[in-house]
């Protein structure tokens, strides 16, 4: 077959060379909860034509983010991305190969990446940034290993107000590498003491602001206290945005900040493809992860760029390599440096400044709502709701009256007994309209 060349017999010697005798090995790794026990209940083989019309059908029952009230957030939020983006990244200038090893045809990406690093900085409040990561999940694990490798300890305690995907994948990579971690009990209400857990192991400490629940964090006490046994500050985020109203992490202490940069340039798709921000202290440059572009000049004068760090193991011997991060999300870093060029400083604060009034006037209109608790003191574009019900079946009500309010905290932390919790974000692109439809769809279901 064109698709499947291979034999049984071509198998067998692929697997004996590598030393297992069954395929079921190479998966040992993954928890055997997680493993399919059979195969997907699918069609066995259609033609192309009845292929496309069964996933036409499928994206048929999807509810599109723009064509109804959204109130969706919880990590992934809906900005408008202005039509520009989305042209200037189809530039031939920045059609070059994605890594760029030969600098001499490969400028354009390079200085793009330049770019990026400099407003990752900025925004960020941190000496240097890297030239992107996969995502926010897998660039905070990214972190605790760098911490790992710059404290010499191997114990990593993970705020109860981090996300839990991103405290997922966490521990998935510290389980692979036998390092510790401990995940703290969910804080609604941000009032953790996460001094207390800090001991002469801990590596990091890893807090998120906003956090998942939408809460604010002043991180200046616990990167005293971090810095006072020896341990590293992580601070992450998730939505980008926030970094034009807050006090940015590094000016609050923290030793590594890393987060989600889709809100900026990227729009919603079924969960990316999404680009991780990393910045860190100049003294922990050589730790980062990933690659570094430079700003340099030719033999004859001219402004270039280059690649300066590249740790990781594509570009140098696997035993000296920091990461295995095979490559940055090129496409998504480009459209995130176009829109923050074309907004500016003074655009991204002004942008800041109407998603946090946005989501005070929609707070505001809740609280009244009989049976919903506003549980939040302060929050930049997202809160927490205490519904008098389930909250899933209320979320899954409302879908079906149109409006998309939110997403309930079972879907993020199943069986932790907050079930009648929602997360609510609003952004520049809700209307007066919009919040109108919520309290009132909200106000006939409860």
């Amino acid at each position: 077959m064109r698709y499947l060349p291979l034999t049984d017999l071509d198998r067998q010697d692929m697997l004996a060379r590598i030393g297992v005798s069954h395929i079921d090995e190479l998966f040992a790794d993954v928890p055997p909860a997680l493993l399919l026990k059979d195969v997907l209940d699918l069609p066995r083989r259609k033609t192309e034509l009845q292929v496309a019309r069964e996933l036409g059908k499928l994206a048929a029952r999807n509810v599109a983010a723009g064509s109804v009230p959204f109130f969706v957030g919880a990590g992934a939020y809906k900005h408008h991305v202005p039509a520009s983006v989305d042209h200037l990244i189809q530039r031939s200038e920045f059609l070059t190969s994605y890594t760029p090893y030969q600098p001499e045809i490969a400028q354009g990406t390079l200085q793009y990446l330049f770019e990026v690093q400099t407003q990752v900085a900025l925004l960020t409040g941190m000496d240097v940034a890297n030239a992107s990561m996969y995502d926010g999940s897998t660039g905070c694990a990214e972190a605790v290993l760098m911490a790992h490798r710059i404290t010499k300890r191997r114990k990593a305690v993970l705020s109860g107000g981090l996300h839990p995907h991103y405290a997922a994948v966490v521990r998935t990579q510290s389980a692979l590498a036998s390092d510790e971690t401990v995940t703290l009990a969910p804080d609604v209400l941000a009032r953790e003491d996460l001094a207390e857990q800090i001991d002469k192991d801990t590596s990091c400490v890893v807090v998120q602001t906003p956090d998942v629940f939408g809460n604010l964090r002043d991180l200046t006490e616990i990167a005293e206290k971090c810095h006072a046994n020896g341990a590293l500050l992580i601070a992450v985020f998730t939505e980008a945005v926030s970094l034009g109203a807050v006090k940015s992490p590094g000016a609050m202490g923290a030793d590594i900040v890393v987060g989600e940069g889709q809100s900026i340039g990227n729009s919603l798709n079924f969960g990316g493809p999404y680009v991780g921000l990393f910045a860190t202290r100049q003294k922990y440059v050589r730790q980062m992860p990933g690659r570094l572009c430079g700003e340099t000049t030719d033999a004859e004068g001219r402004r270039g760029f280059v690649l300066t760090l590249s740790t990781r193991e594509q570009h140098i011997r696997r035993d000296k390599a920091t990461s295995n991060i095979c490559t940055n999300s090129g496409l998504c870093s480009l459209a995130f440096t176009i829109h923050m060029t074309l907004l500016g400083e003074a655009g991204l604060k002004k942008l800041a400044r109407v998603n946090h009034a946005n989501a005070v006037k929609l707070a505001d209109m809740l609280q009244g709502v009989k049976g919903v608790e506003v549980l939040n003191k302060t929050f930049f574009n997202e809160f927490t709701l205490r519904v008098a019900g389930d909250a899933a079946e209320i979320v899954e009500t409302l879908a079906a009256q149109a409006v998309l309010a939110g997403v309930p905290v079972s879907r993020l932390l199943p069986g932790a007994g907050l079930d009648d919790l929602i997360l609510v974000a609003s952004t520049e692109m809700n209307t007066d309209e919009d919040r109108a439809a919520l309290v009132a769809a909200l106000s006939e279901v409860l």
